[in-house]
């Protein structure tokens, strides 16, 4: 077996391909506030949507299984020995039951495809289902070991390691901060939902209820709507759009948890999880002019969450850590355009 466990030699060279930046920051949270970007002014109109709403979508569950190979290889932004980084589509399953077409289903066929030889891809960090970014993937055991060690000591000593950026319907009270709660997966009427959980017994704790911790940044507000950058520090599944509906100001396009927020007379409020079925995300006509988009079109909002930054452990021991980067989505980009949320880099908005 080829040494792929020397993590100097692994990292010590990491192109930086189209699409992915490798830096060497302090991983604290709130390490890229010298990067604040600005709103905007009106710049050029963007056009209609026209039948396309949203460009830049990459994943259908139309796909066969050589299709989604090529989108995936067409959408890694680097490669360094074992070490695979790409881009992972928005509404791309990470996993999924047998049989089903998902990322890890087609990880053979990838690896191939990369020229891994027998070599099989594992995934190492991959965001949710709804969201996209950054999936880091390795054909090595050791490495990936090495890394899973990495990130899970990361957590213990909540230092966040993964950076998400999201759009939000409504701006968050505080410009930032963090959000603590208990959380627990159940059913409602054949819909598997996320539901917080408060003051939780030790017996809650017990029965698969978690205590999650996230913490927040707004990094730009515009027509109603924020721009925010967001760091977990555990992991459950859509904690992050649940934290974020828990502010009062859900993810642009989440199509679950949206509707738990009701408004009277300007005011929001939280409706009972357990008595509030899903449904589309409703948006106000004014935002569906800035966006551009008609009502069923907006129902078709994909979720705009973002895996946009994630930190790796330094080559040397006393080396910071070396933070790769993914571009957003066409859909993502041009969303901040709209709302002129722009960033002040060429690789957010053209």
């Amino acid at each position: 077996m080829r040494d792929c466990g020397v993590w100097g030699r692994v990292l010590g060279g990491w192109r930086r391909g189209v699409g992915l930046r490798t830096e060497t920051r302090d991983a604290g949270f709130g390490s890229e506030a010298r990067h604040q970007p600005h709103p905007q002014g009106p710049g050029r109109a963007s056009e209609p949507l026209g039948e396309q709403p949203f460009p830049g979508l990459q994943w259908s569950e139309g796909l066969n299984r050589e299709e989604l190979v090529d989108v995936l290889r067409e959408a890694v932004v680097d490669q360094r020995g074992p070490l695979v980084a790409l881009n992972k589509p928005q509404g791309l399953p990470v996993t999924g039951k047998p049989g089903e077409l998902t990322l890890v289903s087609v990880l053979p066929e990838l690896s191939q495809s990369l020229a891994l030889g027998a070599s099989t891809l594992q995934v190492v960090q991959a965001p949710g289902k709804e969201a996209s970014g950054l999936v880091l993937l390795s054909s090595c055991p050791q490495t990936a070991s090495f890394l899973y060690k990495f990130f899970t000591q990361a957590r213990r000593t909540q230092r966040p390691t993964a950076t998400y950026w999201a759009v939000t319907h409504g701006v968050p009270a505080t410009p930032e901060g963090k959000i603590q709660t208990a959380l627990r997966l159940q059913e409602v009427d054949g819909v598997s939902l996320v539901i917080p959980v408060k003051s939780p017994t030790r017996k809650d704790i017990l029965a698969n209820v978690k205590r999650t911790l996230s913490y927040f940044h707004v990094m730009a507000t515009g027509s109603g709507c924020a721009l925010v950058q967001l760091q977990p520090l555990t992991g459950f599944p859509r904690q992050l759009q649940v934290h974020m509906m828990l502010q009062l100001c859900p993810v642009l396009g989440d199509h679950i948890h949206a509707a738990r927020v009701g408004t009277v007379l300007g005011q929001r409020f939280l409706l009972p999880a357990e008595n509030t079925k899903p449904r589309r995300q409703v948006l106000d006509a004014a935002l569906l002019q800035r966006l551009r988009l008609t009502p069923s079109q907006a129902a078709q909002l994909p979720l705009h969450l973002h895996l946009r930054h994630l930190l790796l452990p330094g080559t040397g021991p006393k080396d910071a850590p070396i933070q790769l980067a993914a571009p957003l989505p066409t859909y993502f980009s041009r969303t901040l355009q709209c709302l002129r949320l722009c960033q002040q880099e060429p690789s957010v908005c053209p």
